[in-house]
C-alpha cells in the first residue's frame, strides 16, 4: 500500500493566464478532461495566490487534485490518491501520458510532461544522485532499520542490485558494487602483498575483505559504528565475507572507535604504514571549502599523511563526476597541503549510485609512482 502522486506540467502563452478570467477558462478546460479520469470530481477550494491561483478538487476514494495556474504561463496538476497493493492504479503512467496529451490539446499548451507516479508513505525507494537528481530504485523490502548513535542505518533489498546499505538516506554500497571497491583500491595497479594498511571507516567490510585477498602484512580497520558492522555482517555477506565475524585475525584488526584516536596513537608510536584508505564521508557538496565536514576531511588528510611512509599512498573516494565544483575545491585543498602532495584520479560507474564516481590516489610529491 502507498500514496501515489501523479505530476503533470504544462507551459503556455502567458497572455492566456494573465488575469482571473483567463485562468478560469484554462482551468475549466482542464477540469473537463480530469473528470474523465477521476470519478466524482468536485471543486472544493478556489484560492487566489500571489502570481496566479490554486484550485483544489476532491474525487472518489479521497483522491485530491490540485491545479496551480501561474500568470507567467505555467500550469501544474498534482493528483494524489491512496492505493492498496492489490488494487489497480487510479491513474497509471500509461493513462497519465494519455491524460497529459488530452490536456495539452484542450488548453493548447506549448509543452507538457507527465512524470512516472511517485509512490510515497512506504519504505524508501527514492535516493538522490550526488548533484541532487531524484532516482527511483526497485526496492521491495527493508531488511534492517536502526538508528545508531551516529547515523540512520538501513539495509534494503533491490531486485536488480541485491541488498544495499543506506546511511542517513543515502545509498552507500550494494551487492552489485564490486567495481566501487576495486576502483578505490586500484586492483591490478597497486601491490598490497606484504604491506601495512590502515582503513579509515569501511564499516561495511567490503574493502577489508578484498584487501585481505591481496596478502597484506597487516590491515587496521578503524570504524566507529558497531551497528553498521552488525547489519552488514548479517545482510551483506557477499561483499564482506566473514571478516566482520571476528574483530581480529592473523593479519588484520578491527578497532571500534573514532579513527582519529588510533591515528594519534600511531603518531605517538612513530608508526608508518604503506597505504591509508579514506573510506569515510564523501567530499561535501557545498559552495565553499569550509564548515564542519570540510574541517573534518582536512584534519583526516593532515593526520593520515603523518603516519604514511614517504613512498606510501592515500586512497579515497571523492564524489559524483557531475559534482565538479566540490571536486575542484577538494583538489585545491590537496594542492595546499604541506608537505606537498600529488594526486591522480580514476572514474568508475557505480551501479547503486547510477552515476560515475571519482576516486583519488594521493602521494607525497617526488615519490609518486604511476
Amino acid at each position: 500500500m502507498s500514496v501515489h502522486t501523479i505530476l503533470l506540467d504544462f507551459s503556455m502563452d502567458p497572455a492566456r493566464l494573465g488575469d482571473e478570467n483567463g485562468q478560469k477558462t484554462v482551468f475549466n478546460q482542464l477540469e473537463t478532461v480530469l473528470k474523465e479520469y477521476v470519478p466524482n470530481l468536485l471543486l472544493t477550494a478556489d484560492i487566489k495566490v500571489d502570481g496566479g491561483s490554486l484550485k483544489i478538487l476532491t474525487g472518489k476514494k479521497g483522491a485530491i487534485v490540485s491545479v496551480r495556474l501561474f500568470d507567467r504561463g505555467l500550469v501544474t496538476v498534482n493528483i494524489e490518491y491512496y492505493k492498496e497493493d492489490c488494487e489497480d492504479p487510479l491513474i497509471s503512467f500509461k493513462s497519465a501520458k494519455i491524460l497529459e496529451s488530452q490536456m495539452k490539446k484542450y488548453i493548447v499548451a506549448l509543452n507538457s510532461q507527465a512524470l512516472t507516479p511517485i509512490k510515497r508513505c512506504l519504505f524508501g525507494r527514492y535516493y538522490p544522485t550526488s548533484d541532487e537528481r531524484l532516482l527511483e530504485y526497485d526496492i521491495d523490502e527493508v531488511l534492517f532499520d536502526e538508528q545508531s548513535p551516529f547515523q540512520k542505518i538501513k539495509i534494503v533489498h533491490s531486485k536488480s542490485l541485491g541488498n544495499m546499505l543506506v546511511l542517513d538516506d543515502l545509498q552507500n554500497i550494494s551487492e552489485a558494487d564490486l567495481i566501487y571497491t576495486e576502483t578505490l583500491m586500484q586492483r591490478g595497479k597497486e601491490n598490497y602483498e606484504g604491506k601495512e594498511i590502515v582503513i579509515l571507516g569501511g564499516g561495511d567490510g567490503a574493502l577489508l575483505y578484498e584487501l585481505l585477498k591481496e596478502k597484506p602484512k597487516y590491515v587496521w580497520m578503524l570504524e566507529i559504528d558497531e551497528v553498521v558492522m552488525k547489519a552488514c555482517n548479517k545482510y551483506m555477506k557477499s561483499i564482506c565475507g566473514d571478516v566482520l565475524e571476528q574483530r581480529k585475525g592473523p593479519n588484520y584488526e578491527i578497532i571500534v572507535e573514532d579513527c582519529m584516536l588510533t591515528v594519534k596513537r600511531f603518531m605517538q608510536e612513530g608508526r608508518k604504514v604503506d597505504y591509508i584508505f579514506g573510506d569515510l564521508t564523501d567530499i561535501p557538496i557545498s559552495d565553499a571549502d569550509c564548515g564542519e565536514l570540510w574541517e573534518f576531511m582536512i584534519n583526516i588528510l593532515d593526520a593520515a599523511f603523518k603516519i604514511l611512509k614517504t613512498t606510501g599512498k592515500f586512497m579515497t573516494h571523492g564524489n559524483g563526476a557531475t559534482s565538479i565544483d566540490s571536486l575542484e575545491m577538494y583538489e585545491q585543498v590537496l594542492m595546499k597541503m604541506e608537505p606537498a602532495v600529488v594526486f591522480h584520479k580514476t572514474k568508475a560507474f557505480v551501479p547503486s549510485f547510477l552515476e560515475d564516481w571519482i576516486f583519488y590516489q594521493i602521494s607525497f610529491k617526488g615519490n609518486d609512482v604511476e
